[in-house]
């Protein structure tokens, strides 16, 4: 005994007694004055007052082991990995591992089981995309882009160019009517040879007198401001009109007198519209412009054989080159309609070609889209005043009526073979319906009279 048996130790209760070997229960302890030795039931040897004092039996706990079990169907798949994360009820512990090797040796569970801090169900995290597929991307898009921008300044340069080439000539008379509603642009095709030497002029059916420069087709084109339909309205070239300082005569007489800008001044004078634009092509450009677009399909509505333009075609649709087209837009005197049938034909090639023209066949042909330009560079002649807008105008407006998406018209006519003391037979106008005509188109406003 020392000087210290007044101290109190704690000793497991039947320690050595049930199972040497057995670890000490914390659970079931008592306070046992220094010195002594528990037992069981007999007096320990040099016990104070000699008494013995009796010590209850170990409490054994039971301890469940956690084990396997069988899954029952519905069962969270995931219920083994968090029953070997959790340590079980009342299991003993005596020598915990550390947090960080307890977590190094658990499982990790699956990225959709993940515990999650926020109050929410943990959400899926997104997968990551590879670096290089991006890059892949990028480029793709970049040779798109570059590719697109190279197409669409192909197909602005290629009309741009052309027209830095057109020969241009003042159209713009000294007294014009007000100002009215949409735009008005004059079309003009020259039987004009100039130019042109005998195998060509052969070669177009045509010869190479001087007859000095003379129009066939007369044609007013108006666009409308608001989104109304086009409208192409035929001034047939014999009609019987007053010229300024020259009387009364022959429209295409205007032409022969004065050229563009007396023709420009005579057609203001009978229809009262402001001319915005003035579009003038000749006999080698038409059929350069036709042979550059490989030839333009045309249906013709019966057998044509006419000595005097060289035409000879069988009724049907088919496809004309240069020299037949020409000849086909000139014919009249096999026409029961004269020169109103020509004008009407005029009208629908004129739409074939532009229809011809904007199509993918020709605009996704880069030698096809670049000859066409070049050609009619050659074979027309523009106002002074007129913008490369105003001939895309045009050109909408006329392919608009080939699609059936614009009107096609003719000046009503009174008289088509109307007797002048000075120029022989021509076409007299119906002056009231004509006036008609041309105050809805100089309001803007959609023209009534029946399609020519």
């Amino acid at each position: 005994m020392t000087g210290h048996d007044d101290q109190a130790r704690p000793i497991p209760v039947g320690s050595g007694r049930s199972d040497p070997s057995a670890p000490p229960d914390p659970l079931a302890t008592q306070r046992i004055p220094a010195g002594e030795s528990p037992t069981a039931a007999t007096p320990a040897a040099g016990s104070r007052n000699g008494h013995a004092r009796a010590v209850p039996p170990t409490t054994v706990l039971p301890v469940i082991e956690p084990g396997p079990a069988a899954q029952l169907p519905g069962q969270d798949p995931y219920a083994d990995w968090y029953a070997a994360t959790e340590p079980a009820p009342h299991a003993p512990a005596p020598h915990a591992p550390a947090p960080h090797a307890a977590a190094a040796s658990a499982p990790a569970p699956p990225a959709a089981y993940r515990p999650s801090t926020s109050r929410g169900p943990a959400a899926p995290e997104p997968p990551v995309r590879p670096r290089r597929r991006r890059r892949v991307v990028r480029r793709t898009l970049l040779v798109l882009l570059v590719l697109l921008l190279g197409a669409g300044g192909y197909l602005v340069y290629v009309p741009w160019s052309a027209w830095q080439r057109v020969e241009r000539v003042d159209a713009t008379p000294a007294q014009r009517p007000s100002v009215g509603k949409g735009k008005n642009y004059l079309l003009v095709g020259s039987d004009s040879r100039e130019g042109l030497t005998a195998a060509e002029a052969d070669a177009l059916g045509a010869d190479t007198e001087n007859v000095g420069k003379r129009t066939d087709t007369i044609m007013l084109v108006h666009v409308s401001e608001n989104g109304g339909k086009p409208v192409v309205v035929s001034l047939p070239r014999d009609s019987y009109v007053a010229i300024p300082g020259n009387g009364t005569n022959k429209i295409n007489a205007a032409f022969a007198f004065g050229g563009a800008k007396l023709l420009t001044q005579t057609v203001e004078l009978a229809t009262g519209l402001r001319i915005d634009g003035y579009l003038e092509i000749g006999f080698a450009g038409f059929a350069g412009v036709v042979d550059s677009l490989g030839g333009v399909q045309i249906c013709v509505q019966r057998a044509m054989k006419d000595a005097f333009s060289g035409l000879d075609v069988q009724a049907g649709c088919q496809t004309m080159n240069g020299k037949t087209a020409l000849a086909y837009v000139r014919a009249r005197h096999s026409d029961p309609k004269g020169d109103l049938g020509r004008a009407e034909r005029q009208r629908q090639f004129l739409a074939a070609v532009t229809k011809q023209a904007a199509s993918l066949d020709t605009i996704v042909n880069p030698p096809r889209y670049t000859g066409f330009a070049d050609a009619a560079a050659k074979g027309i002649i523009v106002g002074s005043t007129t913008s490369l807008a105003d001939a895309v105008a045009v050109l909408r407006a006329l392919r608009a009526v080939g699609n059936g998406e614009g009107v096609s018209a003719q000046v009503p006519v009174e008289n088509p073979a109307y007797q002048t003391k000075n120029a022989g037979v021509a076409v007299k106008w119906n002056d009231a319906q004509a006036k008609a005509m041309f105050a809805q188109l100089r309001t803007d406003q959609p023209v009534s009279v029946p399609a020519g």
